[in-house]
């Protein structure tokens, strides 16, 4: 694909670092721009991946690297999903058809991948901590002796993460430059009053004129440069919202800029890396910039599937059962019809979790926070507090960042939160920083709070209901993906707590899954016995904790050997319970589930199959720990 490429994007083909773009002319910048919106869309189209956000930032990537010279001058992506146009420029042509694939390169910024990308992030809010650390290392000797510019989203100005990072730099008069790419969008449309701030600013075009006029104005007052800055900061607080917010924590603000004019941005950040200190350089660019179905379909185009390029649309799915995403989503409604004091809250993935049903039927009882996870989880306390029931929908990896405001606020206090995480354990091509595979093993420590996860959809149905009467926190996590096909239930029943479901009866060996490892067992038990003529008895666990401990203890003393199996890391996961509480007991235990380390990204079952977790491979595993000889279960799936 690369000489593909070089066919047809000649001059991003042809440049051998960024040094070449600062003698281009804007005619050829221009074109430059062009080539690589082309080879955005035709590789998204094939591999998915963040389709919008890259292409808002086309003129915004060149601008930099025009006036900046990386890797001694530090650019900093707040989340690498505004940065495939930073990895084409980056020596990363050849190898972009790759993206998001397994064996490829990451959607997302890797340090690992090129010097270029100065930290790795998957998460946002990020970016400002970092560019202060690197500054202040800087001026201390440590480090490269260049600017340190960050990049951030206006959407992830929602995370509190980056107002503690501003307070710092502005505190220490740090020398570093953050671009506040506006666009008015994180994944969907950005929420809270900054938010609503920054949209005044975008609407009116004439604010950057009349700024300019003010400062020219300003500067003619007689009465020395004391006069004229109390004037010029009084002026710029009546007219400038937003910049009157950034320099009161001591940055000094420029913009608003026209993100996609490649000579105004670069004007504004030579301008701001001389300057010195914290400067912000506020510019506004459109989400999908230059491709008319990115721009038309915002939401769906910044995580896209693979797609038509000419037409937009996404490529045809075979028929599925419908995802635990909606499932649940459909069944929060159903217990928000039956009980108004059930409340939503999300942290900027509406549609994401599925809470786009709760929206659209309960708008009044449906809380968007923004990227702002801690602030969602102690907001549920309150709610909690006043009587009412809040279902708090995350992603498992970006719950992590809520750990604290669970122990300390919701299961300390014994409030009714129900954490409902979606996508725990692999979900595919995201790779290392949104696999959900910690959650079992930061929850089940927690002192009052339930876990528990569904071997299906349906299930999860009836989890959900249960987790909706316990007087307490409840956590029930659920994976990323189509559901099995199970007919779904119309009058949930509250499943017995902390108790396991035998779903076959056998001998020698006990398979126990936990949430999708007891599917995974289920089948797993069917090619054990044809392989081996041994009849597993197979259990689905239902509850981490409260664990069922009557259960794995009878199993434990009546079986040769019991295997766990879950989509999470063994160390501290469901295995971890079971083996705490069978220790006493002369059994053997075998724990399956992911290795202790970081997953790549990759296709979801490529992946389980890496970690030798397809029911083949368990099969397999089991029978040689079993001591029995196969005839059709491979060692590998």
């Amino acid at each position: 694909m690369s000489s593909q490429f070089s066919a047809r994007y000649p001059t991003l083909s042809s440049l051998t670092g960024t040094d070449a773009l600062r003698n281009m002319s804007d005619a050829q910048l221009a074109a430059l721009a062009a080539e690589m919106r082309g080879a955005i869309v035709e590789t998204v189209a094939q591999t998915g991946g963040h389709l919008g956000a890259s292409l808002g930032t086309v003129e915004l990537t060149l601008a930099l690297h025009c006036e900046l010279s990386s890797p001694t001058d530090r650019i900093i992506w707040d989340v690498g999903h505004q940065a495939y146009g930073h990895k084409l420029l980056t020596g990363r042509l050849d190898d972009f058809h790759t993206l998001r694939q397994h064996g490829g390169i990451s959607g997302f910024l890797r340090r690992e991948e090129s010097e270029h990308d100065v930290m790795g992030a998957g998460h946002a809010s990020t970016s400002i901590s970092y560019a202060v650390g690197l500054a202040e290392a800087r001026r201390r000797g440590h480090g490269p002796d260049g600017a340190v510019v960050c990049v951030i989203g206006d959407g992830a100005l929602t995370g509190g993460m980056a107002y503690e990072g501003l307070n710092q730099a502005g505190a220490h008069d740090s020398p570093v430059v953050v671009i506040l790419n506006d666009n008015g969008m994180s994944i969907g449309q950005n929420v809270g009053a900054l938010s609503s701030m920054l949209q005044r600013a975008r609407v009116d075009t004439t604010l950057t004129k009349v700024r300019e006029e003010i400062e020219r104005a300003v500067s003619r007052i007689p009465g020395g440069d004391y006069m004229g800055s109390h004037i010029r900061d009084a002026t710029k607080a009546l007219w400038f919202e937003s910049g009157a917010l950034f320099e009161s924590l001591g940055f000094a603000y420029l913009g608003p800029i026209d993100g996609h004019d490649v000579s105004a941005v670069r004007k504004a950040v030579r301008s701001a890396v001389h300057r010195g200190g914290p400067v912000l350089v506020h510019v506004k660019t459109t989400k999908g910039k230059g491709y008319e179905p990115a721009e038309d379909h915002i939401e769906a185009m910044h995580g896209a599937t693979p797609f038509d390029p000419v037409s937009g649309k996404a490529a045809p799915k075979k028929p599925a059962p419908p995802a635990y995403t909606e499932v649940f989503g459909r069944a929060l409604v159903a217990e928000a019809d039956a009980n108004d004091r059930v409340v939503a809250i999300t942290a900027a993935m509406l549609k994401g979790t599925g809470l786009q049903y709760m929206q659209d039927a309960h708008p009044d009882r449906t809380f968007d926070v923004g990227i702002a996870e801690q602030h969602g989880v102690v907001f549920a306390c309150g709610l909690a507090i006043a009587g009412m029931r809040p279902v708090c929908a995350m992603y498992s990896t970006f719950l992590q960042r809520a750990f604290d405001p669970i122990v300390h606020d919701a299961a300390l206090q014994k409030l009714p939160i129900v954490f409902a995480i979606d996508r725990g354990g692999l979900v595919g091509d995201d790779g290392p920083t949104h696999h959900g595979t910690f959650d079992i093993a930061y929850l089940r420590s927690v002192p009052n709070l339930t876990v528990m996860a569904p071997m299906d959809e349906a299930e999860l149905v009836h989890m959900l209901h249960t987790a909706l009467t316990i007087d307490g926190p409840t956590a029930l996590r659920y994976p990323r993906g189509a559901g099995t096909g199970v007919a779904i239930p119309t009058a949930p029943q509250a499943l017995p707590i902390g108790r396991a479901q035998v779903l076959a009866e056998g001998e020698r060996v006990a398979l126990v899954g936990y949430g999708y490892g007891a599917l995974i067992a289920a089948t797993a038990a069917d090619h054990l016995t044809e392989s081996t003529g041994v009849t597993p008895t197979v259990v689905n666990a239902r509850f981490c904790k409260p664990l069922d401990r009557e259960m794995m203890r009878r199993l434990a003393s009546t079986h040769d050997l019991v295997v766990t199996i879950e989509d999470h890391v063994v160390q501290g996961g469901f295995g971890s319970a079971v083996l705490e509480a069978v220790a006493d007991l002369p059994s053997r235990v075998l724990t399956l589930g992911l290795p202790d380390q970081f997953i790549e990204h990759g296709h979801r079952d490529v992946l389980l199959a890496d970690a030798g977790l397809t029911p083949k491979q368990v099969a397999a595993t089991v029978a040689k720990a079993l001591g029995v000889s196969t005839e059709g279960v491979a060692a590998t799936a």
